[in-house]
């Protein structure tokens, strides 16, 4: 019998393009997976995936599966809610956010999405939460949006600039600008949930800045803390300024980056969501706005 951690497994496998990511999407081992994916081709009597080196695709049995596992999955879903639904409890929204979203604009929109829904909330990677809207896994999430990203289903925050911050104390703190040469003797500081992590390496390698790293760490609030302890230096979105720390332009750093909400189109218009949904997303989108005005250009 085909049985829902099935379905589950074949979509995460197809969503994710690699057995290994979805494995720790659906936090299974994978060897747990592969016999998962197994016994449902020995139940459907088919292969389903292409298994090779470089990648994981469909055989033509299990593209004809596609369409039947998404059904299902959302019956299953439908089933999850229905006594819920009928006890009159708040329709269950699954919201997905990068790490690097600022506590006070996630607490404001938590806020306002707890009103009318009962929220489950997790924290991935841009790649892997996009990737959970379109398997239908998430409801919605806030990612940084593509540039041009506009769309029924987004709904666009703020933007702000990328920054390298300092302690207040430090010798660079009174400067408008640096030249990314003059950081090279600097211990930097690695956020590991930056969106911009590999781009902001190829930036400096390429100014032949290697320097030596003091924490490698996958919370912002650590990372800025120890900067503004003077242990090191690290760059960020400027929304992520703390008391302590200062924001220094780099010449030619010019890394920005959009926040926006990024829903399921189908999930939003169901008639237990839609009425509520529409109430709060104008209210959300003011949100981004004032964050920017009070936050983001008073940190210039």
């Amino acid at each position: 019998m085909i049985k829902r951690s099935h379905i589950r497994q074949f979509l995460a496998v197809v969503d994710a393009g690699s057995f290994t990511r979805a494995a720790q999407q659906i936090r299974v081992t994978q060897p747990a997976l592969s016999t998962g994916i197994a016994d449902l081709e020995r139940l459907v009597g088919a292969t389903l995936f292409i298994r090779n080196r470089r990648q994981i695709r469909l055989t033509e049995a299990g593209g004809r599966f596609l369409p039947i596992a998404r059904d299902l999955e959302r019956g299953f879903r439908a089933a999850d809610g229905f006594g819920r639904a009928e006890e009159g409890d708040k329709p269950l929204l699954r919201l997905g956010t990068i790490r690097s979203v600022p506590g006070e604009i996630l607490q404001n929109i938590a806020a306002l999405l707890a009103r009318d829904f009962g929220l489950e909330i997790s924290e991935n990677s841009e790649s892997e939460l996009r990737a959970a809207i379109h398997g239908r896994r998430l409801h919605m999430a806030i990612v940084p949006l593509r540039p041009g990203e506009r769309a029924p289903d987004v709904v666009p925050l703020y933007e702000e600039p990328f920054v390298m911050f300092v302690a207040a104390d430090h010798p660079l703190a009174g400067r408008d600008e640096v030249d990314p040469e003059e950081l090279a003797s600097e211990t930097m500081i690695a956020r590991r949930s930056c969106e911009l992590l590999d781009a902001t390496s190829r930036f400096f390698t390429r100014r032949r800045v290697r320097p030596r790293f003091a924490l490698r760490s996958d919370s912002d609030e650590r990372c800025l803390r120890m900067v503004a302890a003077g242990v090191g230096i690290t760059t960020a979105p400027v929304s992520l300024a703390i008391g302590g720390v200062v924001p220094l332009k780099v010449t030619g750093y010019d890394f920005r980056r959009e926040l926006g909400l990024v829903l399921d189109p189908a999930w939003r218009t169901l008639p237990a969501v839609e009425p509520r949904l529409s109430r709060v997303l104008e209210t959300i989108g003011s949100i981004g706005t004032e964050w920017r005005q009070e936050k983001v250009d008073a940190a210039g």
